[in-house]
């Protein structure tokens, strides 16, 4: 009769009266079977089918005798109930929460950013999954391989007390009916944690919802660097704090060579300032002349300008992979390490302040965002002689440890101990490089050819 008939506001009937509870274990599954009876002879019948040991379960449906019910050729599968929120701050886990669809070899996200968005996308032809996920878990649908018709998903975005927020999405497999006399689809549903190592078990991509970073550079070194290199440490420990130490050392091990490349840089150019101040005074009215002698010192003594920056920028794609991982890995959840630190995948609040720091919206102040801001501090005076970039070594820690506050408490660890780290080796350089004079770099001599003739 053209009407949209939603089964979630009628009853199906189970096959047993009173409540059943059964316990399986080992390899045993249990089917529970649901039916709908229509007016008309028809029947849907829903049949669960749950595996000791998973999270996910497996989903039949059968449509028997329902031609003269079904019109349009088309059903939906469709989950509308959104995941609950689990974690301490509902703004951060907003910032994970969207709803995908995998289809054609090509991911399509949907996110609800603001209350005044509400997104809806529809996708078209065979789609191999559609997905819904908060910070730590993910709902997902999967058709039966070529069997699906299309997709539909849809986002809202609601206020939360104390200034939060909740996403919510509504996913929906569209699937062919062609109105024969017993009919249906199959489907594996996943309903747990968003678990990348999990996820890729089911062999259909639905790992891509877990953001790892830019899949051409920052997501394979995500995922085939640092997440087996987090579960090897932890295989060694089992606390997860001493992880993240142990992490942060290896990190900085590895890249020794290249921060010590750019201090040692950095160390040379401050050297050179006092020649190039002498430059600045005595060109001071030919902007021109004065680049040039500039430039001819960097080639006299050897320095190039960059030499301090081209280490960090080849830093930077790893760095990023670490921020990723530290931030979204679901094995930090629940994490403890020591003292106050109780959960790692939260900031770790050592005191509430009786009033909000304008712009940043901070009440609760983070103890080890506290630290990571003071050896931050430490490491630009050491860096930082210019006189006319003093401000810079306050500036910068400060706005760090207010943009860290709310950051998790495994990602702060991390960049403290790496500070840590850091300071210790900037300490040797400086003591390597205090006692070194400036020596000219001796000019190349030109390799030619002479030629003799009358």
């Amino acid at each position: 009769e053209g009407r949209l008939i939603n089964t979630h506001d009628l009853y199906f009937e189970r096959g047993e009266s009173g409540a059943v509870t059964r316990v399986i274990t080992g390899n045993e599954e249990v089917d529970v079977k649901l039916v709908l009876s229509t007016t008309t002879g028809g029947r849907i019948t829903k049949t669960l089918r749950f595996k000791n040991g998973e999270y996910g379960f497996n989903t039949d449906i059968t449509f028997s005798r329902m031609g003269d019910v079904i019109a349009n050729f088309e059903y939906q599968l469709v989950w509308e109930s959104g995941l609950r929120y689990a974690e301490h701050n509902s703004i951060d886990e907003s910032s994970f929460a969207a709803a995908y669809a995998y289809a054609g070899k090509e991911l399509t996200e949907v996110d609800a950013p603001s209350a005044e968005s509400k997104p809806q996308t529809n996708v078209s032809g065979v789609v191999d999954w559609v997905a819904a996920r908060t910070k730590y878990f993910a709902f997902a649908i999967i058709p039966k391989e070529g069997t699906s018709d299309g997709c539909y998903l849809e986002g809202s975005h609601t206020a939360a007390p104390d200034k939060g927020a909740v996403e919510a999405y509504s996913i929906a497999v569209k699937m062919p009916f062609k109105g024969g006399q017993e009919e249906g689809g199959s489907f594996k549903i996943f309903f747990g944690p968003a678990d990348i190592s999990l996820l890729k078990s089911y062999g259909v991509g639905l790992d891509r919802i877990v953001g790892l970073g830019w899949t051409w550079l920052i997501r394979p070194i995500s995922e085939y660097v640092m997440l087996p290199l987090l579960s090897a440490l932890h295989y060694i420990a089992p606390n997860w704090g001493v992880v993240i130490i142990l992490f942060s050392i290896i990190i900085k091990i590895v890249l020794h060579p290249l921060s010590r490349s750019s201090m040692r840089s950095m160390k040379r150019m401050q050297a050179l300032q006092p020649l190039m101040d002498e430059i600045k005074a005595k060109y001071k009215d030919d902007p021109q002349k004065m680049n040039q002698q500039v430039m001819n010192l960097y080639k006299e003594y050897g320095v190039n300008p960059a030499g301090g920056c081209l280490p960090l920028l080849l830093q930077f794609p790893v760095m990023i992979a670490l921020y990723n991982v530290l931030r979204a890995t679901i094995e930090l959840r629940q994490g403890n390490f020591v003292w106050w630190i109780s959960d790692l995948s939260i900031p770790d609040t050592i005191f509430t302040l009786p009033f909000e720091i304008p712009f940043f919206a901070i009440r609760d102040i983070s103890g080890l965002a506290l630290l990571m801001g003071v050896t931050m501090f430490i490491q630009q005076k050491m860096s930082v002689k210019d006189p006319r970039q003093k401000a810079m070594v306050w500036m910068m820690p400060v706005m760090m440890t207010l943009l860290f506050n709310s950051f998790p408490s495994g990602l702060n660890l991390y960049y403290f101990v790496f500070n840590v780290l850091s300071i210790g080796q900037q300490v040797m350089i400086n003591r390597q490089s205090d006692g070194e004079p400036l020596r000219k770099v001796e000019p190349k001599k030109k390799k030619g050819a002479a030629f003799l003739g009358k």
